[in-house]
């Protein structure tokens, strides 16, 4: 069977925005493909508000994610694959999923015996959700 993730991220996505809520993706920014400003990484993940109103130009395709994005004021096109997407959850309330690391994906880029690439094979299985008040 395909893989439920970018199935769950559209049902997920469209419920968050039908109760008037901010949907925001977290990403596994050491992912392979995935290309984003370094200094917007906390922890090895980056974490996106793609609201219609953020991100008019949003795509969630069955393998990959685009969108145009500001990161201070400076427009950026990101993409990145649908794997890579470690949860999707309405900012307001945290209410949403986390994926856990699929049997079968493609390694991080950090994957290597090295200690930091432990810890981002290890952030990428283990995602969590943090209250920032």
């Amino acid at each position: 069977m395909t893989p439920n993730r970018p199935y769950l991220i559209r049902a997920f996505y469209q419920w968050i925005v039908d109760n008037d809520l901010t949907p925001h993706i977290i990403v596994d920014a050491h992912y392979e493909g995935v290309d984003v400003p370094s200094q917007f990484i906390d922890d090895g993940r980056i974490i996106f508000n793609v609201s219609p109103s953020a991100t008019p130009d949003l795509e969630l395709e069955n393998e990959w994610i685009y969108f145009n994005a500001r990161f201070s004021g400076k427009p950026t096109y990101v993409a990145f694959p649908v794997a890579a997407v470690l949860g999707i959850f309405a900012k307001e309330n945290n209410q949403g999923m986390l994926f856990p690391a699929e049997a079968g994906e493609e390694q991080t880029k950090d994957s290597a015996d090295t200690d930091d690439g432990k810890a981002a094979k290890a952030a990428a299985k283990k995602p969590s959700l943090k209250v920032v008040k």
